[in-house]
């Protein structure tokens, strides 16, 4: 029986698979960063291969990640998934997931970027991001428009100060173990998984990031360059902004330190010393 194959196929392999038999294949090096160590697999009986003259036969790397198999993947899913949480669910203050590529290949970390969530909106993300496709989301984190996705220190920031684990953390058992190394021999107990969902997005304001304002930054790297130094790579937060902490009178205190007329702030403050209220004690609270 003829076969018909594509017209611009590069390499043609014919054979036959029969399903009764099954191999041993491996041992071999996986994607999720370990080797698979052998299992029994359908072998194929080659009966023709044919070709062009100087064919190229593609192939991709796919091991520990990133790898080129990762990368492709990376690009087809995130936008998979975005697409998912804005328009099949409807949650429109998602603006983009990232799926952590290096070491845990994609599947493992999902990040969910959002822009002024409400609590449900971020646990409705979390939930459909982790149910999307059962061997994806083992570890979930929702974060503010301000976390860079990508950058697993600004997540880790935002998990550390904007999370309470007795409040924002969930444990939702039965999920696929999917693509992950296999250790020993399983039993049922094994067999299942778990995910892990994080909401670190901000509840409330909060002070300033502790950086200076960007058109300080902006400048410095103005200065930078006029100086022929090594390109900068900044990584995100590389300025500083409001997180809705931050008066009229500490935005004016900010300028006059600029300006260099910081004993100006200085003299003002001396005149509110008081010795009625503890250290540390927030001015906001101390003052009548």
């Amino acid at each position: 029986m003829d076969l018909v194959v594509p017209a611009d196929a590069e390499i043609v392999i014919e054979g036959l698979i029969d399903p009764r038999w099954l191999e041993p294949e491996g041992p071999f090096g996986e994607s999720h960063g370990h080797v698979n160590l052998q299992e029994y697999n359908n072998v194929m009986e080659v009966t023709a291969i044919t070709h062009r003259r100087d064919a190229i036969l593609p192939s991709i790397i796919s091991q520990v990640t990133p790898s080129e198999s990762s990368l492709i993947k990376k690009v087809a899913m995130e936008p998979m998934f975005t697409e998912h949480l804005k328009n099949t669910l409807g949650i429109r203050s998602v603006l983009r997931v990232a799926l952590h590529e290096p070491l845990t290949n994609l599947r493992k970390f999902v990040v969910i970027q959002m822009k002024n969530p409400t609590e449900p909106e971020a646990w409705q993300a979390l939930m459909g991001a982790t149910s999307f496709q059962s061997p994806v989301g083992k570890v979930v984190v929702a974060v503010d428009e301000d976390i860079d996705p990508e950058s697993v220190d600004a997540v880790m920031w935002a998990i550390c100060y904007r999370s309470k684990p007795h409040r924002d953390l969930q444990v939702i058992r039965g999920k696929d173990g999917g693509h992950s190394p296999r250790v020993g021999v399983e039993t049922r107990d094994d067999a299942e998984d778990s995910a892990m969902l994080i909401n670190a997005t901000l509840r409330m304001s909060f002070p300033p990031v502790s950086l200076p304002k960007r058109e300080y930054m902006e400048r410095a790297a103005q200065i930078w360059d006029e100086l022929d130094l090594p390109p900068l790579k900044p990584e995100a937060p590389w300025h500083g902004y409001s997180l809705g902490q931050w008066t009229d009178e500490f935005e004016q205190e900010s300028r006059l330190a600029v300006e260099g007329r910081w004993l100006e702030t200085g003299e003002k403050l001396s005149a509110r010393h008081r010795d009625d209220v503890d250290p540390n004690t927030n001015t906001w609270e101390g003052d009548d």
